[in-house]
């Protein structure tokens, strides 16, 4: 027994701390595509509980539960607009099979909206509601998004308008696309001699649409919906998880329904919103692991040598610090093209999340300024001094100064006394270096 709590004690400690410190370079291509694969598992699972998914889940299905009667009829208008909105309706009863009890309301209610649809536009406070229920769903997603992503800034109003409402138009494509793709393989192709002989394929060619057009529609959301820049490896590596477990919960909801009658012996007709509910909570927390795991897949280079970088010396962060700003400084004295964070690690083979730490806190003292390209989302780093007067004594000082000062003067002599002779040893210890230029290192 002891040997098996020895073994996994030694798995729990390879994979929260030793398998950080191995990085990509030095492993052969099998081991690399392994050790990446448990990081990845790792972070996701660190992020579910660190971003309290459960509860972000929660507040999403509240959100849906406002957005889903203006959203069906945005797209099923938008499906009117190219005279398939039958296509698209029965797609999305077939899409919510799972509700079939309460797919009659829904459209009930998405049928009277539509009503105040005349020569296609939305009448006054019809479409002022209409946007606001969409664009507010969309919103509450983004900042679940940017929060696992740990981005800080939304976008503007107009790219939320614009980047929203270009993937809402998407879906009735992929709806019409879907749905086309089946009644020809159904009828056009199945008269065929090649379908004759190729039927058990393309069945299952059939059966695997909803999971493809699924790792389409989820790959493409992990790309639009982050105010970041998310590559398509990695969005798509997310797309296909979140893809085709949204599937698979799909099909086990609706054959699991037959266990859950006793719902209606309980509920009574009202035992549909319980299940809804259920289907949303899910549904959503499955949506925001897929978010998980784009993002670690994107960033586990962030992670490597995590406990080291928390754990860091202040000597050791102080010459880091000193050679990112020689770096940064010496790319602007040859006049290259300034650096991103990514850039700084990778050339000089650093952790990523040290860099954008020390990276940040020079922004803050006005060490460095921060350059933004609105097109690449990429952020790159030039002098925010004249690199012919930022000396290591000024760079360090500026460091040192930052933040609340003197809130314990006149409180005590000895330590108003203790305070200027330390500014004395300082000062004499600066004398040194003052007049070193972090550019002439």
């Amino acid at each position: 027994m002891s040997k098996l709590i020895a073994f996994f004690t030694r798995i729990f400690s390879f994979i929260s701390y030793d398998i950080w410190k191995i990085t990509e370079n030095e492993l052969s291509k099998t081991k690399r595509m392994t050790y990446r694969f448990i990081k990845i598992v790792s972070l996701a699972i660190r992020g579910f509980v660190a971003d309290n998914l459960t509860i972000r889940a929660s507040a999403l299905s509240y959100s849906i539960l406002f957005a889903i009667i203006p959203l069906f009829a945005l797209i099923i208008a938008i499906g009117k607009g190219f005279g398939v909105e039958k296509m698209i309706e029965n797609s999305l009863k077939d899409s919510f099979i799972g509700q079939a009890d309460l797919i009659p309301t829904v459209m009930g209610f998405v049928e009277q909206y539509l009503k105040t649809i005349q020569g296609g536009i939305f009448i006054g406070v019809g479409l002022v509601v209409l946007i606001w229920s969409v664009m507010n769903f969309f919103m509450q997603v983004e900042r679940a998004f940017n929060s696992i992503w740990q981005v800080k800034k939304s976008r503007s109003p107009i790219r939320q308008f614009t980047t929203y409402f270009s993937t809402i138009l998407i879906i009735p494509i992929l709806i019409v696309f879907s749905g086309g793709l089946s009644i020809y393989v159904s009828s056009a192709v199945s008269q065929t001699y090649v379908y004759q002989v190729l039927s058990p394929m393309l069945r299952f060619g059939v059966k695997f649409i909803p999971y493809f057009i699924n790792w389409i529609v989820f790959t493409i959301t992990y790309m639009m919906i982050p105010n970041t820049r998310v590559r398509f490896k990695n969005a798509l590596i997310a797309g296909i998880v979140a893809g085709s477990a949204f599937q698979v919960f799909q099909m086990l909801y609706i054959n699991g329904q037959v266990y859950l009658s006793r719902y209606n012996v309980i509920y009574g007709s009202f035992a549909a919103l319980p299940l809804l509910l259920l289907w949303l909570q899910i549904s959503c927390l499955i949506v925001l692991l897929g978010a998980e795991i784009s993002y670690a897949s994107q960033n586990i280079q962030n992670f490597d040598f995590e406990l080291d970088t928390k754990n860091i010396s202040t000597r050791y962060k102080n010459f880091v610090t000193l050679f990112i700003t020689h770096v940064i400084v010496k790319q602007f004295e040859n006049q290259k093209p300034p650096l991103s964070t990514e850039q700084i690690a990778t050339n000089y083979k650093l952790p990523i999340r040290l860099v954008n730490q020390l990276v940040a806190k020079l922004v803050e003292v006005s060490i460095l300024i921060e350059v933004y390209n609105e097109s690449t989302k990429m952020k790159t780093y030039q002098p925010a001094i004249d690199i012919n007067q930022l000396s290591v004594s000024l760079l360090f000082n500026k460091m040192e100064i930052h933040g609340s000062e003197l809130f314990l003067t006149n409180k005590n002599e000895l330590l108003d006394s203790f305070w200027q002779k330390t500014l004395d040893i300082k000062q004499r210890s600066e004398e040194h270096t003052e007049q070193i230029l972090v550019k002439d290192i």
